[in-house]
Order: C-alpha cells, then sequence, then structure tokens
C-alpha cells in the first residue's frame, strides 16, 4: 500500500445545497451529505431494518454466489433488500429533494428517467474483514468496458448512517479521485479514507469511484447503514424492485416513487431510443398529444 497520504473526502451540510455536493463529486468522486435525511425518517428505517436482521444469517445474501461472492458480501455482514417493504419512512428517501437534485444532475444528461438501482441494509459485524474495494458501475460491465475512459454516469449512489459509522465500525472506505483513473479493471490494493457518518449523513459518490465497506475492528458493535442508488432507466437494475408491489399498490404515492420502483415506463425523450418497459405506452403518447410534440 502506499505511504503518501491522501485526503480525507470533503464534507458539506445538506442545507448548502446542490452546488458544493456537484463540485466533489466532480473532484473526488465521492462527498458526504452531513444531515441528508432526517433523524426521524432515520429512527424509524432503523427499527424495521433491526427487526428484520433478526431473522437474516450473516454471510447469506443472494449476492454471496461462488468464492468471489462469499467474499464480497462478508462472511459476518448481514445484507437485505426490498426496504419500501419493511416501512413506508423509506418512501421519504425516495422523495428527498437533495437526492433528487443530485440524482437528476448526474443522470438526466444520458437519459430520459431513471430508477432504483438497489436500496440495500449493510449491517457488518464485530471481526468483519476489510471488503474488496470495487466500482458500483461494474454491474454494467459491457458498457463500461466499452465506453471506459469516457464513460457517463449511469447510476449514482448514497451510503446512508443509521447510528454513528466510524473508522472503528467499518466505516465505508473511498479512493478519492479514483473515479478518473485510466485503468476501470485495476483493483490492486490502494489507500483509501473512511467515510465517517452520523445518523442521517450520507457518503454520495460516483460509480465510478473505488470504494468498499471497511474491517469492523470492535469485538460486540455492528455497523449500521444502508446503500440506496439509482440507475439510467435505459439499464437493468440491481435489484427487482418491481417486483415487491402489484399493479396499484403504489397508487397513493408519489409519480417520483412509483417511477423509481418501476411502476411507470421509460420514456428516452429527450434523448433517442425506444420506450421501455412498456405498460404505459398509452399514457406516454397522451403526454406527446399534449404537449403538441411527436414520438
Amino acid at each position: 500500500m502506499s505511504m503518501t497520504a491522501i485526503r480525507s473526502l470533503q464534507r458539506t451540510p445538506a442545507a448548502a445545497g446542490l452546488e458544493p455536493v456537484l463540485a466533489a463529486l466532480q473532484e473526488d468522486g465521492g462527498v458526504i451529505v452531513e444531515g441528508m435525511f432526517p433523524v426521524e425518517t432515520i429512527a424509524k428505517i432503523r427499527e424495521a431494518a433491526d427487526d428484520f436482521a433478526q431473522g437474516e444469517e450473516p454471510g447469506g445474501a443472494t449476492q454471496g454466489l461462488g468464492d468471489d461472492g462469499k467474499g464480497f458480501v462478508g462472511a459476518n455482514t448481514i445484507r437485505f433488500s426490498s426496504l419500501a417493504r419493511l416501512t413506508p419512512a423509506f418512501f421519504d428517501v425516495l422523495d428527498n429533494e437533495l437526492y433528487a437534485q443530485i440524482a437528476d444532475a448526474v443522470l438526466l444528461p444520458i437519459c430520459g428517467s431513471y430508477w432504483l438501482n438497489t436500496a440495500q441494509v449493510m449491517y457488518i459485524g464485530p471481526g468483519e474483514s476489510e471488503q474488496m474495494l470495487h466500482r458500483d458501475a461494474n454491474n454494467w460491465w459491457a458498457f463500461v468496458k466499452a465506453t471506459w475512459p469516457d464513460s457517463p454516469e449511469v447510476t449514482i449512489s448514497a451510503m446512508i448512517g443509521l447510528e454513528e459509522v466510524t473508522e472503528e465500525l467499518g466505516a465505508t472506505r473511498v479512493v478519492p479521485g479514483s473515479h478518473r483513473q485510466s485503468e476501470i479493471a485495476r483493483y490492486e490494493e490502494r489507500e483509501s479514507v473512511p467515510a465517517e457518518l452520523g445518523p442521517g449523513d450520507a457518503l454520495v459518490y460516483s460509480g465510478y469511484v473505488l470504494h468498499g465497506g471497511g474491517a469492523n475492528q470492535t469485538a460486540d458493535r455492528w455497523r449500521r447503514a444502508f446503500h440506496c442508488s439509482f440507475v439510467a432507466g435505459w439499464l437493468t437494475p440491481e435489484e427487482a424492485s418491481p417486483l415487491d408491489f402489484g399493479l396499484g399498490e403504489l397508487s397513493g404515492h408519489s409519480e417520483r416513487v412509483q417511477r423509481l420502483l418501476g411502476h411507470s415506463s421509460y420514456d428516452p425523450r429527450p434523448y433517442n431510443g425506444g420506450g421501455l418497459w412498456l405498460r404505459h405506452a398509452r399514457e406516454m403518447q397522451d403526454v406527446v398529444d399534449s404537449n403538441g410534440n411527436t414520438a
């Protein structure tokens, strides 16, 4: 590991708005946004997550198939998704104004809309080792490989503290600036910095920045945090959110929530491309007609 010190991640209060977040993302590939989510919302999510976690086996996450998968999910880490089924408080995360502004700024330059990639509780247990460094965008490896190093952002993520998250507990580690690295497939051990969080703080990061869960150095405490990410609407997300709710179950929620959870078709406009997930093609055409435009 290099002994050259690297700078810590920048921190900005949520009240400072969008611009400092985008500037830090551009420079470092990640930024800590303090107070991004209300503590009342976080408390409700943590209560629901703690209750559900009692029935989950460490190391049993569905991504843990094969030797590589087992190493990735961790032997003493509890992971589970479908958070919208656990607590209505998660809908407030999806409707969060600042996170919506960040995702719009990062993703809408390359897609008509985006949807939830995954929302996953990640409880790192005592004695868990450090996770391998990785890039979230490599879920869509064929696209990234074909476009690197000029790949546009196709995903944006947030790791959100459900309580205080310290380096000792296993705070996510980030390699600032690695989103601009010339070789996309390099994963060698590199110097990283911890993203320490308070409850409701969020590490917001690029799909191309190297990062990984930290080692939990405690004997009896768990790191409690959850991940929430969005992906361009013309890509397949990691989580099968549309299957969590039947038709009409989300009708009382915002249009944004319905779209993020896959209960709306993908409209590529203003860009070229076809509509996708076409259950609502007629409604899309009605929008076109009302605006006096043509598809």
